[in-house]
């Protein structure tokens, strides 16, 4: 030390981590010594979203739903808002509309809004703050891509901003034990904006699909620790709000006045619940030296696959036919169950012959001509006798031991076999 040689300094603050209130350090533990709770769940008062989200809200779970503009997603959240709301504590945070946009939707779908909460913020620190002292049972962030925090430079809705938001109210709905729904917006190609990472930060990822044209919307869950994924709820949007359909099969089978070729009704499996579906196929001279070959509803690659296996393994060609394909109804088919109902559509076009309209075929066609069998095919085949279909044609492993009342099955091992029995009938 020497006389007149101390410099002032500005005592700097210790570095604060912004995750250290949120996500406290946790001790060494066996796995074996945690204790499963039960999980308990909240019903949302629309059971077609209690389906997709596996049962109901779970405390402290994350919800993203996803959906093109207009496509009723908010519509879906007021309703359910406004039902938990008479039981549990609800906030609805809107990044989006104004306080009064909202009480004009909920007087024009004739909701009790008078429970629900309401917070027009998009500062996630402002967010983060309510959250901590009103302390909602369920909260809906609409929507995350609006919502910006003073920590980052960036401008709401890039990528830091989305991540860095997300990360922070999915880690206050976990300490909380908040329900967090966040409403994602979607990009021209129909997926998720923004860093793939919320996917994979949040608890359930639902889709809202649907042709604005149509009335009616699908919700499906891509992703959920709560529940199964693939789940499908079937709504129909009316002038007060989102109903929920109870048979959702009705809306994909066309009322034909009598029977018409290119006609084929399959079973389809959207998570637990199996679904009649019309497939319906159109088979024209082609005009072009290139055939066109189109799907609606399936994916096209799969039905060039298909057409090839029909000629090499039953004989039938189409290289000279336009190939058209139809889903009834707007709904998206992604499994290789309906390949069997496919290839007889077709045939029944090209040969204009219609099939029976009491029939149902199910099964996935390889490449060898084989009918291989598919999951879940006694609810299948119970689904399609409690809606009045008297045969099906199925692959052989599917066909059940006990006979089903009501419906008769015939197993088929390869496609000559399908075939077959429709020329023979």
């Amino acid at each position: 030390m020497a006389w007149n040689t101390l410099v002032e300094t500005i005592a700097e603050a210790p570095t604060v981590n912004r995750y250290a209130s949120l996500a406290p350090t946790a001790g060494l533990q066996k796995l074996s010594e945690v204790e499963a709770a039960e999980i308990l769940r909240q019903p949302t008062g629309i059971s077609e979203f209690d389906r997709v989200l596996g049962g109901g809200l779970v405390p402290g779970g994350v919800v993203l739903i996803g959906g093109d503009p207009g496509i009723g997603k908010s519509t879906l959240l007021l309703q359910t808002l406004c039902h938990v709301g008479k039981q549990r504590k609800a906030l609805y945070v809107s990044g989006e509309e104004s306080p009064q946009q909202i009480a004009m939707r909920a007087r024009r779908l004739e909701l009790d809004a008078s429970p629900v909460e309401l917070l027009a913020e998009i500062q996630l620190e402002k967010i983060l703050t309510v959250l901590q002292t009103h302390k909602p049972d369920i909260a809906v962030i609409d929507s995350i891509q609006t919502v910006y925090s003073e920590l980052l430079q960036s401008a709401p809705g890039s990528v830091a901003q989305v991540r860095e938001c997300s990360a922070q109210l999915t880690r206050a709905a976990k300490q909380l034990g908040i329900t967090v729904i966040l409403v994602g917006h979607v990009t021209k190609e129909g997926s998720l904006a923004g860093p793939r990472v919320l996917e994979h930060i949040v608890d359930t990822v639902l889709y809202f699909e649907g042709d604005q044209n149509s009335s009616f919307r699908l919700i499906r869950a891509f992703k959920n620790r709560f529940g199964a994924v693939n789940e499908l709820g079937v709504f129909a949007m009316t002038e007060k709000g989102l109903r929920e359909v109870s048979n959702p099969s009705a809306l994909f089978l066309s009322h034909h006045a009598e029977q018409v070729a290119g006609s084929c009704i399959t079973v389809t499996q959207e998570g637990t619940r199996p679904l009649l579906i019309e497939i319906q196929a159109l088979v024209d001279e082609a005009h072009a030296p290139n055939p066109k070959r189109l799907c609606v509803g399936l994916e096209q690659n799969r039905l060039a696959m298909l057409l090839a296996v029909l000629h090499r393994h039953a004989g039938v060609a189409c290289f000279d036919q336009d190939v058209f394909i139809n889903a009834v109804g707007g709904v998206k088919i992604a499994e290789p169950a309906v390949d069997l109902a496919v290839l007889l559509s077709i045939v029944s076009s090209l040969k204009n012959k219609s099939l029976d309209n009491k029939l149902v075929v199910f099964g996935e066609v390889g490449l060898a001509g084989e009918v291989r069998p598919v999951q879940r095919g006694q609810e299948r085949l119970k689904e399609a006798a409690k809606l009045g279909f008297t045969k099906a044609i199925v692959p052989k492993a599917n066909a059940p031991k006990q006979p089903i009342k009501g419906i008769e099955v015939i197993g088929v091992e390869r496609l000559e076999e399908a075939l077959n029995h429709l020329r023979n009938h």
